[in-house]
């Protein structure tokens, strides 16, 4: 496995859910947010578990040779960044906190493969529970279980009646992120002028600061403005919000569609060196955004785990009999944002149910009065954690001036394909 490689493979990934999402019709006109690592991190443990064309539909989709590969991706470069112990990773200065946990529900009629369950728990740090699902209210045990792994952000993931007597395997994960802004933001906001894609304009509270020095470079057509947060005294992990700003108010689309068409499209692009800036405003905006992500994933051709003729998790589970068989039914998205003079908070949720331009003579100016895109990243792996769009910053509640946050939640919900025999 070439690591420089596989990292490049796995933001190309991300950037080109990205480009897919943001392009269809159905969210033209919304703010969206939602996160690639999240996905990418239950795709995989999907993968683990399965055999043939299903394995050879995700390993094609997340750009893997081989599961092997995949695996060894996770477990040895992405996971000892993002997932560490509770004494490691409580940051002493209180700068930034990152939490990221995989639980895995069975009910206890389901013989989980001993090479699966070994598996998840060595390279993806993932804890088993057996239930009897008939007698428990499983639904229940996910959502506390998700509300504690995110301090409360994300509750109530899995609805009454999700869990029904067909269901056998549920997996989620949960991923939480507090920073603060490396540099803090004034603290004093004014309002001006965000011109929207239909070319009138709202008034919203803009964020200014005094530090007369950015991370920005310029290039053709856009400028990409890196905001770092807060480090601490943790060396091993750096994170980092970039904006990218379209030169034209109306840019964004076309911004959108140079992100897949330009393979490593983020290399040598993010700034390192600050630029001296005239003017620096950048809005506050809140989030919030749900997809099916299993119908995004159909039209990458990740088709047959979602069938129950064709899906094989022959490696998760001992298939005696076709009653055995599972299927993923859905996988159901949602993330939330929120970024203000302090820092940044954001969760993510995913559900997997079986069932530069230069200024005036002082320097560079940056100015996000017009619909941007946005991202969160640990620079060292170049993991994209979050990606979104911000249309109107108006869309959604105000903005509350607190320390950064940002979490996640996955849930995969295996059915057995009797289901539709029936």
């Amino acid at each position: 496995m070439e690591l420089e490689k596989s990292k490049s493979k796995s933001m190309d990934v991300a950037l080109g859910l990205t480009k897919h999402l943001f392009s269809k019709a159905d969210y033209q006109g919304k703010n969206i947010v939602f996160s690639p690592f999240s996905l990418q991190a239950a795709l995989s443990v999907m993968a683990a578990g399965s055999k043939d064309r299903t394995l050879d539909e995700l390993l094609s989709f997340l750009r893997f040779d081989s599961i092997d590969d995949l695996t060894t991706f996770f477990s040895q470069v992405i996971f000892p960044v993002l997932i560490s112990d509770a004494a490691a990773d409580a940051d002493t200065d209180g700068s930034h906190h990152l939490c990221f946990a995989n639980g895995i529900w069975a009910d206890d009629s389901l013989s989980l493969s001993h090479r699966f369950k070994q598996l998840v728990a060595t390279h993806y740090k993932a804890t088993l529970t057996a239930l009897d699902f008939q007698t428990t209210e499983v639904h229940r045990e996910v959502n506390s279980w998700i509300e504690k792994e995110t301090d409360g952000l994300i509750t109530q993931i899995l609805p009454p009646g999700a869990v029904t007597g067909l269901t056998k395997l549920i997996f989620a994960n949960a991923l939480l992120f507090k920073a603060e802004w490396k540099h803090m933001f004034d603290g004093i906001t004014s309002t001006y002028r965000f011109r929207l894609l239909n070319g009138t304009s709202v008034v919203v509270p803009f964020m200014r600061t005094w530090k007369r020095t950015q991370y920005i470079t310029a290039f053709d057509g856009f400028q990409i403005l890196r905001l770092p947060y807060k480090q601490g005294s943790d060396t091993k992990r750096s994170f980092s919000m970039c904006i990218l700003l379209p030169d034209k108010k109306d840019g964004l689309s076309a911004l959108v569609q140079k992100l897949s068409s330009e393979p490593a499209f983020f290399k040598d692009k993010i700034p390192l060196q600050e630029v001296p800036v005239s003017d620096f405003r950048i809005p506050r905006f809140k989030i919030s955004f749900t997809f099916q992500a299993s119908n995004v994933l159909k039209e990458f051709g990740v088709v047959s785990p979602f069938s129950h003729q064709d899906a094989n998790f022959g490696k998760m589970v001992d298939v005696n009999s076709l009653s055995d068989k599972l299927y993923v039914e859905n996988i159901f998205h949602k993330s939330f944002i929120q970024v203000g003079e302090k820092g940044t908070e954001a969760t993510s949720a995913t559900v997997v149910s079986g069932r530069k331009r230069l200024g005036g003579f002082l320097g560079t100016y940056f100015v996000a009065d017009h619909p941007f895109l946005f991202l969160i990243r640990e620079d060292f792996t170049g993991t994209i954690l979050f990606v979104g769009q911000v249309l109107n910053p108006l869309e959604g509640a105000p903005v509350k001036k607190k320390i950064p946050a940002r979490k996640r939640s996955i849930t995969t919900e295996l059915r057995r394909s009797s289901r539709i025999r029936k």
